[in-house]
């Protein structure tokens, strides 16, 4: 195996690796002011398009994580930015929430339900059957289906819901047509990810806490990979897949040190699967 490059920039998942229902894992905090004292380029990643980077910023400062506006990649975002190089100044019909609805607005794109370019699916806690009827509709008159995400369920403090991966394959089963997923696994959103900071994939590392959307989007992105065992896999879990993360930790803790500060430039970097 060919010797990596000086990991020069981070993308890491949020929940699962830096914070599990509502609650920081011990090290992020430590992890994000290594990152923000290294001058490194570094993003926050999440499937979840239900807020904005605005939000998602507010409500990580509440728990002691401070992220910048711009560090923070949502699927939504990712979203966005595609739509914006398929068809730049387009119009959509969107379920969703302001996580997506913002940064539809924020490309120019107009938001309507009269003869639009494309169907957005994205999270939402309210999902209609008005709203799900209309859309199937729409995509049978000739609107292209697109997804925020293909995650099928989703937490929350009394169990998994129904999330947006779910949501389409009802869409999928009423009208024959499969959506085209924006975020993770797809390495779409790590790319445009890397793009939004200027950074490159061969020296970049992705940190995540599921095998089949952070390591496989890493993976086919080029990046360096690193999964966590503070969230939903396990090492059991691991050779169930026919990919294997780069490295294995227990931790973001264990991740601290491995971050370059400015005078460590010249020091060896992580090498191959410990």
């Amino acid at each position: 195996m060919a010797e990596r490059k000086p990991i020069t920039s981070w993308l890491t998942d949020m929940d699962g690796v830096l914070i599990h229902e509502g609650t920081p894992i011990p090290g992020a905090d430590a992890f994000i002011k290594r990152l923000r004292d290294s001058g490194l380029p570094f993003l926050v990643l999440t499937n979840n398009s239900i807020y904005t980077a605005r939000d998602l910023h507010a409500r990580l400062q509440r728990m002691g994580l401070d992220v910048p506006v711009e560090n923070i990649w949502t699927s939504a975002l990712a979203t966005a930015q595609f739509l914006d190089d398929q068809r730049p100044g387009g119009t959509a019909y969107v379920i969703g929430e302001a996580g997506l609805t913002t940064a539809l607005h924020d490309i120019g794109y107009v938001l309507t339900d009269h003869d639009p370019d494309y169907v957005v699916l994205g999270e939402t806690r309210t999902y209609s059957f008005e709203a799900l009827t209309k859309a199937i509709r729409l995509i049978n008159a000739g609107a292209r289906f697109i997804c925020t995400n293909p995650d099928e369920t989703g937490p929350s403090a009394e169990g998994p819901l129904p999330a947006t991966g779910s949501v389409a394959a009802l869409i999928t089963k009423a009208t024959g047509k499969d959506p085209y997923f924006a975020g993770k696994p797809n390495p779409l959103m790590m790319r445009t990810g890397l793009n939004a900071i200027g950074a490159h994939s061969e020296t970049s590392a992705m940190i995540g806490d599921r095998m089949d959307t952070d390591v496989l989007a890493g993976l086919e992105a080029g990046m360096q990979t690193f999964l966590v065992l503070t969230g939903l896999t396990t090492v059991a879990d691991i050779d169930r897949y026919p990919f294997g993360p780069s490295h294995v930790v227990e931790s973001i803790a264990d991740l601290v040190d491995l971050v370059e500060l400015p005078d460590q430039a010249d020091q060896p970097t992580a090498g191959h699967r410990d």
